[in-house]
C-alpha cells in the first residue's frame, strides 16, 4: 500500500481506480460522438454549443461512474457489461441462487498496485496543472493592480457607445496596458477589456473598433465563465487527449463566434482581418485571457472572408473517422469488461456471470441483461448519418465549387511565377488582392517583388500607372522606394513640379519635403524673398517652422539672413519682436550671430533696464553677456 492509500479507505480507491479507467472509452466515445455532429453543423454558435455540452458530459461521465461505483462491491464489473453510454448503465437482471462450495473471495482492484499508481499518478497531475492555473491567476491580478491605466477619455466614451450598440449595460472597465500586444477580456464579475498601447497605435479606428467589439462580445456571453469550466475539466482529466480536443474545440468555435459578432457589428470583413493579421505577429496574452487574436490565423482568416478552407474538404471523411471512433470506443467499453474480470480473477462466462460469495456458502449468480444498446446507438447514429446524405451532397458540391476557384487562383499566381507559396503567403496575397494580372503587369515593367513587397504594394494602392508615371520623374526606382513615396502621398505632379523648380527630385528628397509639407507655393515664397534654397535648406526651414511671414518680419528690421542664420535664429527663439526690443534698447547693428549669442545667454530688455538702473550705461552687447554670466544682480 503506496503514501496515498494510508488515510483513504480502500473502497474509495478501489472506485476511484476505476472511474478513471472506464472514462478511457467513455471520453473516447463522447469525442466521436461530437466528431460527427461537428461535421454536419455548419453554424459556429452550433458547433461551439454542442462542443461545451460535450465537455458538460465528460465531466459528468466520471462523476456518475464513481457514485455508481461506490453503491456496489465490485466496481470493476458495472461498467463495460452494459456496453451502453458513459453516464448511465441499467441495473442487472436475472438475478438466481446456486449452492457452490464456500470459496476465497476475489482480489479486490484496491490491492493492485498499478490501480493504485494510477491513482497517484493522476492525483499528482492534477496538483501540477493547479499549481499552473494559480500561477495564471497571480499573474493576471498583479498585472491588474500594478500594470493597468484607464483610457483617455476620448476613447472610453467611444467603448461605451459600443458597448451600447451591441444591446448590454454591464459596468466594464477599459484600460491600457503596455505588457499585451492585442487587446483581451478577462474578469466574470467585474469584467475588463485591455488596450495595449502597440494596438492603439497599429491599427486604424475602425479595426480598433472592431476588435473592442470581439472582446465585448466575449463578456456578453459570458465566455469567462465557460473559460474556467474549461481549465477545471482540463486540470482533473488532464490524461485523456480527447478532453483537450474538444475543449481546443470549444476555444477555436468561441473565436469564430465573436468575431461574426465583430463583423456583423463593424460591416468590414477584410478590414478585421486585416486586424488580425497584424495581431498574430504581435500576440502575447496569458492563456486564463480571451484575447483578439487567439485561435489559429489562417483558419480564421479564411473563414471571415467566406472563402472554403482546406477542412472543409474533409467533412465526409471526418464524418466517417468519428463513426469509426465511436465503434471503436464501444467495442472497447465492452473489452475493458474482460480485463477487469482477469484482474478480479473471476470466471467469465459468455453472458459475463458475476459470482459472489454468500457466507453459508450458497452463491447468487447475477447474470446482466442481453445488452444491445450499443449496436443501437451505433446503428442510430449510422442512420442519422444516412438521413443527411442530401446534405452532405449539397456541402460537397460547395466545396468543390470552392475549391475549384481557389485551385485556379493558385494556378494563376504559380504562371505568374510564384510556385510553392505558404498558406500565410497566400493568405495575405489574396487578402490585399494581388491577382495573377496584377502580378504580371508588375513583372513586365521589369520588376521583381517578393511576396511581402507585393502585398505592401496593394496596402498602398500601387498602380502599374503610378510606377510609370513616378519612373518618368526619377528612373530606376525601387519597391521599397515606391512605397515611401506612395505612403507619404507623393504623386507624380508633385515631383514634376518639385523637379521644374531645379530641386532634386530623387525618392530621399521628395519624401522628406513631404513629410514636412513642403508645397511648390512654399518654394516660390521662400525664393521670392531672396533666399538661395535647396531640398536641405527647405526641409530644415521647414522642420523649425519658419514661414513666410517670419522672414519678411526679420527682413523688416533691416536683415538680410540666409537660410542657415534664419534656422539658427528660429532655434533660440529669436522673434522679430525680439529683435525690435533690442533695437529699442540701442542696439540697432547687431548681426545674426550676435542676436543668436544674446538669445541664448538671456540678454532681455528686463535685464538691460537693470544694468542702467544701477549706472551701467553706453554698455556693449559683450559686456552685458559678462555681466549676465557674473551674476552681478
Amino acid at each position: 500500500m503506496t503514501t496515498l492509500a494510508h488515510g483513504i479507505s480502500p473502497a474509495l480507491l478501489q472506485a476511484l481506480g476505476w472511474t478513471l479507467l472506464h472514462f478511457v472509452w467513455q471520453g473516447a466515445a463522447l469525442a466521436a460522438i461530437f466528431a460527427v455532429a461537428n461535421t454536419i453543423c455548419r453554424q459556429a454558435t452550433t458547433r461551439y454549443a454542442l462542443a461545451v455540452i460535450t465537455l458538460v458530459l465528460m465531466m459528468a461521465a466520471p462523476a456518475i461512474t464513481f457514485t455508481e461505483l461506490t453503491q456496489q462491491k465490485d466496481p470493476a464489473v458495472r461498467y463495460g457489461a452494459q456496453g451502453a453510454s458513459a453516464s448511465a448503465a441499467k441495473p442487472v437482471q436475472g438475478v438466481s441462487v446456486a449452492a457452490r462450495p464456500s470459496a476465497p473471495a476475489p482480489e479486490t482492484p484496491a490491492s493492485h498496485p498499478a490501480v493504485i499508481l494510477f491513482v497517484e499518478a493522476w492525483f499528482l497531475g492534477v496538483v501540477l496543472l493547479s499549481l499552473r492555473t494559480a500561477g495564471g491567476l497571480f499573474l493576471i491580478e498583479r498585472m491588474r493592480r500594478k500594470e493597468l491605466r484607464p483610457v483617455g477619455r476620448e476613447l472610453y466614451l467611444k467603448c461605451i457607445a459600443l458597448q451600447l450598440k451591441m444591446g448590454f449595460e454591464r459596468v466594464i472597465r477599459y484600460c491600457e496596458c503596455d505588457r499585451l500586444d492585442a487587446p483581451a477580456a478577462f474578469g466574470w464579475i467585474r469584467p475588463v477589456v485591455l488596450l495595449p498601447v502597440r494596438a492603439l497605435s497599429g491599427l486604424t479606428e475602425d479595426q480598433i473598433e472592431a476588435v473592442i467589439a470581439h472582446e465585448l462580445a466575449h463578456i456578453r456571453r459570458l465566455d469567462c465563465f465557460v473559460n474556467l469550466f474549461q481549465i477545471a475539466v482540463e486540470t482533473l482529466l488532464f490524461y485523456h487527449p480527447a478532453v483537450w480536443w474538444v475543449s481546443q474545440r470549444i476555444r477555436i468555435e468561441r473565436e469564430h463566434c465573436c468575431d461574426d459578432e465583430a463583423v456583423a457589428l463593424c460591416g468590414d470583413a477584410v478590414n478585421y482581418a486585416r486586424a488580425l493579421t497584424l495581431m498574430e505577429e504581435w500576440r502575447t496574452a496569458p492563456s486564463l485571457m480571451m484575447a483578439a487574436n487567439r485561435s489559429p490565423l489562417s483558419q480564421r482568416v479564411v473563414r471571415i472572408l467566406g472563402l472554403d478552407g482546406p477542412t472543409a474538404k474533409f467533412r465526409v471523411a471526418g464524418m466517417a473517422v468519428g463513426v469509426v471512433c465511436l465503434a471503436g470506443a464501444m467495442l472497447a467499453g465492452n473489452a475493458f469488461l474482460g480485463v477487469a474480470h482477469a484482474a478480479l480473477g473471476s470466471k467469465a462466462s459468455s453472458n459475463l456471470a458475476v459470482v459472489q460469495e454468500q457466507g453459508n456458502g450458497s452463491a447468487i449468480v447475477v447474470r446482466p441483461a442481453n445488452t444491445s444498446t450499443t449496436a443501437k446507438h451505433f446503428a442510430s447514429t449510422e442512420q442519422a448519418g444516412k438521413d443527411k446524405d442530401s446534405d452532405k451532397a449539397k456541402e460537397k458540391k460547395q466545396d468543390d465549387e470552392q475549391t475549384s476557384k481557389k485551385e485556379s487562383y493558385l494556378e494563376g499566381m504559380e504562371a505568374a511565377g510564384f510556385k510553392n507559396l505558404t498558406a500565410d503567403e497566400l493568405i495575405a496575397m489574396k487578402v490585399q488582392g494581388v491577382t495573377p494580372a496584377y502580378v504580371k503587369e508588375i513583372h513586365d515593367l521589369g520588376m521583381k517583388p517578393t511576396v511581402d513587397e507585393f502585398v505592401g504594394m496593394r496596402v498602398q494602392g500601387m498602380t502599374p500607372d503610378y510606377i510609370r508615371d513616378m519612373r518618368g520623374v526619377a528612373p530606376n526606382l525601387g519597391v521599397d522606394e515606391l512605397i515611401g513615396m506612395k505612403v507619404q502621398g507623393i504623386t507624380p505632379q508633385y515631383a514634376n513640379e518639385m523637379r521644374g523648380l531645379g530641386l532634386k527630385a530623387d525618392p530621399e528628397n521628395l519624401i522628406g519635403m513631404k513629410v514636412q509639407g513642403i508645397t511648390p507655393q512654399y518654394v516660390n515664397d521662400m525664393r521670392g524673398l531672396g533666399l538661395k534654397t535647396d531640398a536641405d535648406d527647405l526641409i530644415g526651414m521647414k522642420v523649425q517652422g519658419i514661414t513666410p511671414e517670419y522672414v519678411r518680419g526679420m527682413q523688416a528690421l533691416g536683415f538680410k539672413p540666409d537660410s542657415e542664420e534664419l534656422i539658427g535664429m528660429k532655434v533660440q527663439g529669436v522673434t522679430p519682436e525680439y529683435v525690435k526690443s533690442l533695437q529699442a534698447a540701442g542696439f540697432k547693428d547687431l548681426d545674426a550671430d550676435e542676436i543668436i549669442g544674446a538669445k541664448v545667454q538671456g540678454i532681455t530688455p528686463e535685464f538691460i533696464e537693470k544694468a542702467r538702473k544701477h549706472g551701467f550705461q553706453n554698455l556693449t552687447l559683450d559686456k552685458l553677456i559678462s555681466l549676465k554670466n557674473a551674476e552681478v544682480f
